[in-house]
């Protein structure tokens, strides 16, 4: 069972890093689509801007002009560093002007702190040095405070040495205690600060557990919000939560983006960490949008620390497209090898194809040759065994009317009567050859029923044959032997008892009468018909 519940909390916890590391995924497509809009950002923050200083124009009244300053440098801290400082002075000025000694310590605090912002510590300190604290009403000990908390956090970043950072750190933590005993305990302020003391003892869990709810009641979109996800980015980086820490610097730089917010600490953040993780395409991208939002801003503090990272990133970036190249390089390669040998395997096909295709030809033209002489053969068999058939019971007849003949003979002999012999076998004859071409006729027009007007077909049409229905005439039974293969033209004459040259004669009439060249008619006359089989 122990087992089982260990395997359970670990599907748990696999699936909640993937769910984690997908929502990520997303936001950081946000994030990629909120970098390509910023210049429209930037655009509609100095229209703001240049409204309230059209308005201010038309404002003679000191006080009046103080609150619309004030709202200039409200959109300009974290715009643009120098236009801050500028309209910092000049409420400055107006406040000495109106003799009102707390709005002169606000400023002179707003500019100290500006200075921090653009590594202009010197300035900075000599400001703070120049007040005397202890005077000072509660809300401006509480603004001084912050502004030192502020100053000691980026000092100890900006000179980057271990020695020096641990006593910053230590004095900006004292700020911090004073400004605790400041605070109301019950409010945002106290809790968000007392959770920076928190992680700075190392309880980072009871840090997270204050900072969330304070994220919660923020309005998205808001300065505010921002502000409180980057605390919360903060507080889960000492706690080595990589996943949650990216989450929270994502929104905080998505909405710094929307904000025209150029003073972007979130932005810088996440493309260390993505560096680290390996991907450096956003890394790269990352980095070079917050130092030309670090060049915008105009401060020397936020260039020098993105200088650390850049070269570091930079050059990784450049060796990852070099590699990228390479592998191009190598992939042409391959892609090129690739198409010569498709090349020369599609030609070996073809080749082949075309030896299979010539191949298949021919056999195809022997297949039909080979049918055309079974057909041949099929059909001389068809013609010996309907021919031998016949004849065979024709050389019975003759047999029998012969011995008949050779019965009468005799019996007209021992009768004297030599006259009467001599006119029947006369009158036998012709009737007998008369009924052999009618029988051959008979057999001839049964095999190939088709053949008269085949035959008429390669005649001129005022020369074509009108035989007897069932009956062949001279010519016609001529080209019917030549037809089954008797071309010997003695063999002819003898079974139509005419000269050679009575057939030589009605072959030169019939081919002269030919629609085709007489050398090729009897070469059509051969191919005529099918056989009723």
């Amino acid at each position: 069972m122990k087992n089982v519940g260990l395997i359970f909390l670990m599907f748990l916890f696999s699936t909640h890093i993937f769910a984690s590391k997908t929502k990520n995924d997303s936001l950081l497509n946000v994030l990629d689509q909120t970098i390509q809009k910023r210049l429209s950002y930037t655009q509609l923050k100095a229209e703001d801007i240049l409204s309230l200083k059209k308005k201010k124009t038309k404002i003679t009244n000191l006080t009046e002009r103080y609150k619309i300053n004030q709202d200039i440098i409200s959109l300009y801290h974290s715009f643009i560093c120098d236009s801050a400082e500028h309209y910092i002075h000049e409420n400055l000025s107006i406040a000495e002007k109106l003799q009102d000694k707390h709005l002169i310590i606000e400023n002179r605090l707003s500019l100290a702190n500006v200075y921090s912002l653009s590594g202009l510590f010197l300035q900075a300190h000599e400001i703070y040095a120049s007040i005397n604290y202890d005077s000072l009403p509660i809300h401006l000990k509480v603004f001084y405070c912050w502004n030192k908390i502020r100053y000691y956090e980026n000092l100890a970043i900006y000179v980057h040495d271990k020695k020096f950072s641990e006593e910053y750190k230590s004095k900006k933590e004292d700020y911090r205690n004073r400004v605790l005993s400041l605070l109301y305990d019950q409010s945002d302020e106290y809790r968000k600060e007392y959770a920076f003391m928190l992680q700075a003892k190392g309880s980072v869990s009871e840090a997270i557990n204050l900072l969330t709810p304070i994220f919660d009641k923020q309005e998205p979109g808001t300065h505010g919000y921002a502000m409180a996800a980057m605390s919360l980015a903060k507080a889960y980086s000492l706690s080595s939560n990589r996943d949650k820490e990216n989450y929270y610097l994502i929104l905080a730089a998505i909405t710094d983006l929307e904000l025209a917010v150029k003073e972007n600490e979130a932005l810088l953040s996440l493309a260390i960490n993505l560096y680290h993780q390996n991907d450096i395409y956003r890394s790269h991208n990352y980095l070079k949008v917050a130092l030309d939002d670090a060049l915008f801003y105009n401060t020397r503090f936020k260039n020098s620390v993105i200088a650390r990272v850049q070269p570091i990133i930079e050059n990784t970036y450049m060796l990852k497209i070099e590699e990228q190249k390479s592998n191009l390089r190598l992939y042409a390669f391959l892609l090129t090898l690739l198409v010569f040998v498709l090349t020369i395997t599609v030609g070996l096909y073809y080749k082949q194809y075309r030896t299979v295709s010539k191949s298949k030809k021919e056999l195809r033209f022997i297949n039909d040759e080979l049918l055309a002489l079974n057909k041949k053969l099929d059909e001389a068999s068809i013609v010996k065994e309907k021919y031998i058939g016949y004849f065979m019971n024709q050389c019975a007849v003759y047999i029998n009317k012969l011995d008949s003949y050779r019965k009468n003979v005799n019996k007209k002999i021992k009768m004297g009567q030599t006259d009467s012999l001599y006119k029947s076998s006369t009158d036998e004859l012709e009737k007998e050859v008369e009924e052999l071409y009618a029988n051959f006729d008979n057999a001839f027009l049964n095999l190939f029923p088709r053949f008269i007007e085949e035959f008429n077909s390669l005649l001129k049409p005022e020369d074509r044959h009108k035989p007897e229905e069932g009956r062949l005439n001279t010519e016609l039974r001529i080209f019917a032997l030549i037809r089954l293969g008797i071309t010997d033209v003695n063999q002819i004459a003898d079974f139509l008892r005419y000269s050679v040259q009575t057939v030589y004669n009605y072959k030169s009439k019939v081919k002269g009468k030919s629609r085709i060249d007489s050398d090729q008619f009897e070469i059509e006359i051969k191919k005529i018909g099918s056989l009723s089989l």
